[in-house]
């Protein structure tokens, strides 16, 4: 027997130890790029982990690029693995764009144009289109508002997208139906049909009706009178004779499987269907069209991926009927993912690299710790895709660090003249150069906290000032003396106005103004000044230079000079003793062996911390589940008694 079921009913049976599974052989996981899947992909990995090891496992999916790594982990975790990729598709898929009631070839097929990358270029005649249609709304909306018949407020009009009546009897004039309409929700799909059944349109003969009407009489022939009122069923029997349909997880199985088997047979014409319709369900149709590139997953409204894109067009198409399927998305002016130019980046990618989704969570965490120990919890992790790709991606790394040892090596044995064997004493101009290097460190530390004094110190200074003191300016283009109009108004940040001896005025930072001494004197300044003046600057000018006659005015040459602190860091003094004092120090040869040495210490401090990343990147998800069950116990979620001596976990009953 085949039996049909959902990766969570097969995990909870395998957790279970179902009797079931004992004859199990085959185990086909379609679509299996679900398990990048945020909320359902751990289920897919933790069925592929369980699984006994005689079962055979079968892996499908149109979606994954990176085929060879996904069937490296498989091959690691379950045992020889044979990777199929088939890269030729039987119906060839031509992309569309309908603007209103025109269908334009998304690219420019005919000329067999290629842009960047080998990709065909987007139809100039659709950008030309597109353009005029924008430069037609924009004059539109220029135009005084006023009412009358050709619109709401008169005239053409601002574009509006076609109806979905109008979208079909486009699809139909042009030939390409049976169709699927992707609309992301059920109410969505309801009222599309519901639209076109106000609508005159019809797409069925009456040959078809007739077929029509028996399959719905057959496959609903149990269903009681009174039911079929509350189940719309005159509704959903009228849209099914004039060839359109809905389909979603919401409607009753019964009118979901005569839509699928009528479709199938070609009797309906158009196919309103929720995303699910592309998942392993056989419904292909010779065209698929999108109303929009934008569908909620469960938080927000994120664009389509090109992995998603070309999973729901891949439903164009039909093996054995159609020599060609069609893949239209609907133009739409307020929606930037419709323009051509995003349509040719989804359809071009080829691309869809599967990425694992698999990582610890509080309640993935809790339900592993429910049905396993903690140390089987562990190994599942460790053996998961998520894990694998985490370790491959330090491949890189781990041979960054081979080659620095081989580097480590030539030096040691070359420049530094010394064996690295086992017992081989490290030379002396290591020791030298480390030396070196940590008073090197000192001194930069002790200048980092000379700077960080010293721009307090003028930070100080300048907040310090009142109005009417004269000041040295010794740095910058304002050099020379300076009176302060106006104090500082932010101590944190203080800039004072001050007038120069130049005439000049503005405010001044700590780069101007270092501090040191302080003021070097004081004058008096009239209650009020307007700086901004030139006859005012002047006599503020001339007042200033008198009043600084007799001044004792420090120099910026003492000035910066007197900035500079002593060393008196006794440690630092204590390094640069020792090194004196080193052998290595009165070496004749030192100054290029210490720079063999120090190439030495930079190329080993390189490796000790690349292998700190690959120590992060290993084993990191079982870490992190380590992280969370201590968290889970220490808030009382879980429980640390174990049995025969060893501490268990387990979920508590709060």
């Amino acid at each position: 027997p085949v039996v049909v079921m959902t990766t969570e009913v097969l995990r909870n049976m395998l957790y279970a130890g179902s009797e079931t599974l004992r004859a199990l052989a085959y185990v086909v996981m379609d679509e299996v790029h679900f398990l990048a899947d945020r909320m359902r992909g751990a289920v897919w990995e933790e069925v592929i982990l369980h699984l006994p090891e005689e079962v055979r496992l079968v892996s499908l999916s149109a979606t994954v690029s990176n085929a060879e790594e996904f069937g490296g982990w498989i091959k690691t975790v379950r045992g020889d693995t044979a990777v199929v990729v088939d890269e030729h598709r039987p119906v060839p898929l031509w992309q569309h764009v309908l603007v209103g009631k025109r269908l334009f070839d998304l690219f420019d097929y005919d000329r067999g144009a290629e842009g960047p990358g080998g990709r065909h270029r987007v139809d100039p005649e659709l950008v030309r289109h597109i353009a005029h249609r924008r430069e037609a709304d924009r004059l539109v909306d220029w135009q005084p508002r006023r009412r009358g018949p050709g619109g709401r407020h008169g005239g053409p009009g601002l574009y509006r997208p076609p109806s979905r009546p109008d979208v079909i009897a486009t699809l139909d004039r042009e030939g390409l139906l049976p169709a699927i309409t992707f609309i992301f929700s059920r109410a969505g799909c309801d009222a599309a049909v519901k639209q076109c059944l106000r609508s005159s349109l019809r797409l069925t003969t009456d040959a078809d009706r007739a077929r029509i009407a028996e399959v719905i009489d057959r496959r609903c022939a149990d269903l009681a009178e009174a039911d079929l009122a509350v189940l719309d069923y005159y509704e959903w029997r009228e849209g099914l004779l004039r060839g359109l349909a809905a389909h979603h997880a919401g409607m009753l199985p019964i009118f979901r499987h005569t839509v699928e088997e009528l479709f199938t047979a070609g009797l309906i014409k158009a196919v309103f269907a929720t995303e699910t319709l592309a998942l392993g369900i056989n419904m292909p149709a010779r065209t698929v069209v999108l109303e929009k590139l934008v569908k909620f997953n469960g938080e927000q409204h994120l664009p389509l991926t090109p992995g998603e894109y070309t999973q729901l067009t891949g439903r164009a198409g039909r093996r054995g009927i159609d020599v060609e399927g069609h893949a239209v998305v609907l133009w739409n002016p307020q929606d930037s993912t419709a323009e051509p130019t995003e349509i040719a980046g989804l359809a071009s990618t080829r691309t869809f690299p599967l990425r694992s989704s698999f990582a610890p969570s509080y309640n993935m965490t809790i339900n592993l710790v429910s049905q396993l120990t903690p140390a089987a919890a562990r190994r599942l992790l460790e053996r998961s895709f998520a894990q694998y790709q985490a370790d491959r991606s330090v491949v890189s790394l781990v041979r960054g660090v081979e080659r620095g040892e081989k580097m480590l090596a030539d030096i040691a044995a070359g420049e530094l003249g010394w064996d690295r064997g086992a017992g081989a004493v490290e030379p002396a101009i290591l020791d030298y150069a480390r030396l070196r290097a940590r008073i090197g460190e000192r001194e930069r530390a002790q200048s980092r906290a000379s700077r960080l004094q010293r721009r307090q110190a003028s930070t100080d200074a300048l907040a310090a000032l009142r109005r009417g003191d004269i000041i040295s300016i010794t740095h910058g283009r304002r050099g020379g003396l300076a009176v302060v109009l106006e104090a500082a108004r932010d101590a944190d940040d203080p800039r004072p106005l001050v007038l120069t001896e130049d005439r000049w005025a503005g405010r001044i930072s700590s780069a101007d103004y270092p501090g040191g001494a302080g003021p070097v004197g004081k004058m008096p300044l009239p209650k009020r000044i307007e700086h901004r003046q030139p006859r005012v600057r002047r006599d503020l000018a001339s007042a200033l230079r008198s009043a600084a006659e007799g001044l004792v005015v420090p120099s910026g040459r003492k000035r910066r000079g007197s900035e500079e602190a002593p060393d008196v860091d006794p440690e630092l003094i204590a390094l640069r003793e020792k090194m004196r004092r080193h052998p290595a120090h009165r070496m004749a040869d030192r100054e290029d062996r210490v720079r063999a040495a120090e190439r030495y210490l930079r190329i080993e401090r390189d490796n000790e911390q690349i292998r700190g990343k690959v120590s992060a990147a290993t084993n990191s998800l079982a870490r992190t589940f380590d992280r969370i069950v201590g968290l889970l116990t220490e808030r009382g979620y879980m429980t640390a008694a174990g049995e025969n001596g060893e501490d268990a976990p387990r979920v508590t009953d709060d």
